[in-house]
């Protein structure tokens, strides 16, 4: 057995055998002579996340300190793939299985800013996370998948001081990680928090490719058949600060200021083997070449929020909220091919600049027993500016595109109302309208008419409905219902009309209808969704969760790409192959979700001891959808599976202080028609994480963990309806082992 292999087990099967010794302990358990007096012992349950979950107004899943410490993640992705519902691809958000741009991130309530990736966060700079499937009115209705909301660490109550050391190995060298958070209250009413973060990373992976070109050659045209193999590694540093201070003015009136900051330098690497041979033409000798790819860079954000809060009485309150933000990121792309009839050397350079400002405001009232009535307005302004340039064996790739400035301006207004009613003891009903609109300027230099400047607008009115039942007045149980509407506005890179060149063929020989050049389309129209949610909660006695919910939604205004175009181009000498994206008609997606959590006793009673302390979650994802101009089979929305299951288990030690557990994530391979002409599978993915922590003290603990165990092989193939060209890109992640040390002062 391979080493990962036997320290996984290692790590996974203790928690089963001693949650068995646990209960035949207890079954032998007898009372002895002279201690048959029992004692009065009054146990107090400490909120947990369910029991605020349960108290939601609206279906919202929350995550607290628990589920954000368990692992010892140094990136928030790694908590975020655990969790049910949810997985996260290329560096992107899914919900629902629907693809990144479907899912809104938020932080704090506001969007997050520009470039932010959810691997800039530790989980340590974070207080909880909030997961809405359905919109609200008083946050953005860019959430057709759902949303959500990053809560950044609050200012403690008592003072913390909290060091944490971590050294993580995933492949060549071993990385370093920690962080530090002070909080404390001081006299006056004021209280702050100053959590720091620093981190490194560095991870490779096996490439293997393989793609048939031209299998259907014009008279000239070569069939080419590629196989390539290689590794790409990545490599970096950065840290974040989130540092907050809460003033508090009177009983009622607080003064928050929240910043964020992040800085990042990454590198990646990659090293390629291509054979290339043309399968008709006898006289074609085979070509091996080497291909390397370099690219580092930098990536920051800072943001600055202020936020005022006054509860004037018991019926009315006020909130104001203002924030200013920058950042940008540059980076230097190199690309050498040698072997070939002409060495290719390829350089990229770019960089952008994003600056935000946003003015907010909401306030609320009470209106009689039953309902709460709230009106509020936001507004904000994004500039960005952006440069790249691209040289081919020094000749400009796109002389008068490319290397000329371009920015854009987008501006975002919006005004909502809602009313939270609360019928009686069994019905609640919130009731809400949002206008939002989107507008969005760019201006660039440019010789190619029409690449850079556009203006496109944007209004959506969303109105939402979210009801509550209860079965029992006086029991835990719910029935939640929410029909809403929600949108997706096009992002600036689907708009702008400058075209991005698909360098596998040379822009002066033309290339195919499977590797066409893209432009944007100014004219997109924000996709439209109606959407249907239903779910039956029910809250065990000693804080365990059975959850079923069905959603529907219907999407109109679809962003597909369309048919490749052959066309006169002015950026080459012969006529290219360009694809671009349209609106489609419509789509429909539907879904069963069922989560399962709790602890092992009050889920199989039949099978353990109320005292086993044995905790086990699961949750499974059954998702269909549809595309109404695309024909089938497959022809379903972009990247989302068929079905997601999680499952793991918590277990603590009576005997030690050691806690274990496991979690895994199993997905399977699927196709997706992404067009009349093209398909494209991916191959199944499933992945586990193992976790054992120790407290050595009442200050100190250990946590050894593995992230990413039994990966197998991920990827994509790209395929034709009537062509028998093809293209295949496999990767082989490796798992990520760590040790943390924390030391509470």
């Amino acid at each position: 057995m391979k080493t990962p292999a036997l320290a996984s087990l290692l790590l996974l099967c203790p928690a089963l055998v001693l949650a068995q010794q646990e209960v035949d302990r207890a079954q032998n358990a007898s009372p002895t002579p002279g201690n048959q007096q029992l004692e009065r012992v009054s146990v107090t349950r400490q909120q947990t996340d369910t029991d605020l979950r349960r108290r939601e107004p609206v279906a919202k899943q929350l995550y607290g300190r628990e589920e954000l410490d368990k692992y010892g993640d140094t990136q928030l992705s790694d908590v975020l793939k655990r969790l049910p519902g949810i997985n996260v691809s290329g560096g992107q958000l899914r919900m629902r299985g629907l693809g990144g741009a479907y899912t809104q991130i938020l932080v704090n309530g506001e969007p997050a800013p520009p470039g932010f990736s959810l691997d800039n966060l530790n989980p340590q700079q974070v207080e909880r996370l909030e997961v809405t499937k359905a919109p609200t009115a008083d946050q953005s209705a860019q959430a057709i998948a759902g949303t959500l909301n990053i809560i950044l660490k609050d200012a403690p109550r008592v003072v913390q001081k909290d060091l944490r050391l971590g050294l993580a190995y995933a492949s060549e060298k071993p990385v370093v990680n920690a962080g530090f958070t002070y909080g404390d209250r001081v006299v006056g009413g004021l209280g702050f928090v100053l959590p720091i973060s620093v981190y490194n990373w560095n991870f490779k992976n096996e490439l293997d490719g393989e793609r048939l070109t031209n299998a259907e050659p014009q008279p000239g045209q070569l069939r080419q058949h590629v196989a390539s193999e290689g590794r790409d590694r990545s490599h970096g540093r950065g840290f974040n600060v989130s540092p907050r201070l809460n003033w508090k003015l009177g009983d009622d009136e607080t003064l928050s200021l929240q910043g964020f900051f992040v800085d990042n330098r990454f590198r990646t690497e990659g090293d390629n083997t291509v054979t290339r041979l043309a399968d008709n033409d006898p006289a074609y000798l085979p070509r091996t070449l080497d291909e390397t790819t370099r690219n580092h860079g930098t990536f920051s954000a800072q943001r600055l929020n202020l936020q005022y809060n006054n509860r004037f009485n018991e019926d009315r309150r006020v909130e104001l909220r203002a924030g200013a933000g920058s950042g940008g990121a540059d980076f230097d792309f190199d690309f050498e091919g040698r072997g070939g009839a002409v060495p290719i050397s390829r350089t990229t350079t770019g960089h952008n600049r994003n600056h935000q400002a946003t003015l907010g405001g909401k306030y609320s009232q009470y209106a009689g027993e039953a309902h709460t009535l709230t009106a509020g307005g936001e507004i904000e302004r994004r500039v960005r500016d952006e440069n790249r340039r691209t040289l081919e064996n020094g000749v400009e790739l796109l002389p008068g595109i490319e290397g000329q400035p371009f920015n854009a301006t987008i501006t975002r207004t919006a005004v909502y109302g809602q009313d939270e009613w609360e019928i009686n003891k069994q019905w609640s009903a919130y009731f809400g309208v949002r206008h939002e609109q989107i507008k969005t300027q760019s201006e660039g230099s440019s010789d190619f008419a029409g690449s850079s400047d556009f203006q496109s607008t944007s209004k959506v009115t969303t109105p939402l409905l979210h009801l509550n039942y209860k079965p029992d007045p006086k029991g835990r149980d719910l029935v939640r219902a929410s029909l809403t509407r929600s949108y997706k506005a096009p992002d600036v890179q689907q708009l702008i009309n400058r075209p991005s060149i698909n360098t596998t063929e040379p822009l002066t020989s033309g290339n195919t209808r499977t590797t066409p050049d893209r432009v944007g389309n100014p004219n997109l129209k924000p996709e439209l969704a109606t959407g249907l949610d239903i779910a039956y909660e029910s809250y065990l006695p000693a804080g365990g969760l059975v959850s079923v919910g069905v959603f529907h939604r219907r999407i109109t205004n679809l962003i597909r790409t369309d048919q490749p175009q052959l066309m006169t181009v002015p950026w080459a000498p012969t006529q290219r192959w360009v694809i671009t994206q349209i609106n489609l008609s419509k789509a429909t997606t539907q879904g069963l979700e069922i989560e399962v959590k709790g602890r092992a006793g009050e889920l199989f009673p039949s099978l353990f001891e109320p005292t086993t302390a044995l905790s086990l979650r699961a949750s499974l994802n059954l998702y269909r959808s549809s595309v109404g101009d695309i024909p089938g089979p497959n022809n379903r929305l972009e990247g989302q599976q068929p079905w997601q299951f999680n499952f793991g288990a918590d277990y603590r030690m009576k005997s030690l202080p050691i806690t274990m557990g496991f979690s895994a994530q199993i997905a399977p391979d699927f196709d997706v028609r992404q067009s009349a002409l093209q398909s494209q599978e991916t191959l199944a993915s499933r992945s586990l994480d193992a976790f054992a922590a120790m407290q050595v003290s009442k200050q100190d603990s250990v946590r050894l963990s593995a992230n990413g165990l039994f990966q197998p092989r991920q990827g994509t193939r790209v395929t034709f309806a009537d062509l028998q060209d093809f293209t295949l890109s496999e990767r082989k992640p490796v798992a990520w082992w760590a040790v943390n040390w924390e030391h509470k002062f």
